[in-house]
């Protein structure tokens, strides 16, 4: 298949997780409606809470089995049967996943099929420890999740191409990205939950830098809002080409923006420009 309608939802998620699960159920009928196939979920898209324990109580569990993989968990189990009902692929950006103690969860992506079937899972390795003193934010991800295994590279296979999951923090990390590619990406899902000091200098520069660099699509869902007194996000979740141009948007607020991804189009920039193959550095011989 070479063209894929892709989308990409915003949200401004809070500790009501129901709320922000209807929301979320809303926002994929409407990507539906425009002809979405594939729907990209933000970081912390059914919890985002000044309470960093919640996420606890809230944790799913995802484990191998002789069939592939299996979970179990309300939130999990709300966004497979949505995925069935509405019979697209969809990446649940970042939830809570029970880690190997009870001490600390995975923030982990997850790629559910049209059937609502679990296809992949990435738990994320770069964790978001800063203090920004002026801006009024000091965020410690680590002290409630569970670092990734640093050898990951979670390659989904759809219809389109490969998939490659990551989240948020880990955009500033491109050797992750090297890796996904050189793994069969074509697809980058980057969905975040930016802060406002970062995003508005950051944000765009980073995304875009990841999809030329790599030849694939980006496909950034995002967080907007104030979500606690000292909680704000940047938002403008986008849709990123082969060749760094911004397809579509959302600007302020919830919604979703939709775009046509063209692989023939993917496959020229490639041919045209080969510098994925023209790699001399951190090449395995």
């Amino acid at each position: 298949m070479s063209v894929l309608t892709a989308a990409v939802v915003q949200l401004c998620s809070s500790p009501d997780v129901a709320s922000n699960l209807s929301r979320v159920a809303a926002l994929c009928e409407r990507a539906k409606s425009r002809g979405a196939e594939l729907v990209v979920l933000p970081e912390n898209f059914a919890l985002l809470s000044p309470d960093e324990r919640e996420k606890f109580s809230w944790a799913v569990r995802i484990e191998s089995s002789d069939g592939g993989l299996r979970g179990s968990g309300q939130i999990l189990d709300e966004m497979r049967a949505l995925a069935a009902r509405l019979g697209i692929h969809l990446v649940l950006g970042g939830l809570p996943e029970a880690g190997r103690t009870s001490e600390r969860v995975f923030n982990s992506s997850v790629h559910l099929l049209p059937d609502g079937g679990i296809a992949a899972v990435y738990r994320k390795i770069h964790l978001f420890d800063v203090h920004f003193a002026h801006a009024n934010t000091s965020l410690r991800e680590s002290s409630s999740v569970e670092y990734g295994d640093v050898d990951q590279a979670i390659v989904s296979a759809t219809p389109w191409g490969g998939l490659g999951l990551s989240v948020c923090y880990d955009v500033r990390f491109p050797e992750l990205y090297r890796r996904l590619v050189a793994a069969g990406a074509q697809l980058l899902s980057i969905p975040a939950a930016f802060t406002l000091h970062t995003g508005k200098d950051h944000w765009h520069v980073l995304l875009r830098a990841r999809a030329i660099e790599n030849q694939c699509f980006v496909l950034a869902a995002a967080q907007q809002g104030r979500h606690s007194p000292t909680r704000f996000t940047y938002g403008h979740s986008l849709i990123v080409d082969p060749w760094g141009t911004v397809l579509c948007e959302v600007p302020d607020g919830e919604g979703v923006a939709v775009a046509e991804l063209d692989f023939a189009s993917l496959q020229k920039i490639r041919t045209d420009l080969p510098s994925l193959a023209h790699r001399r550095i951190g090449v395995e011989s």
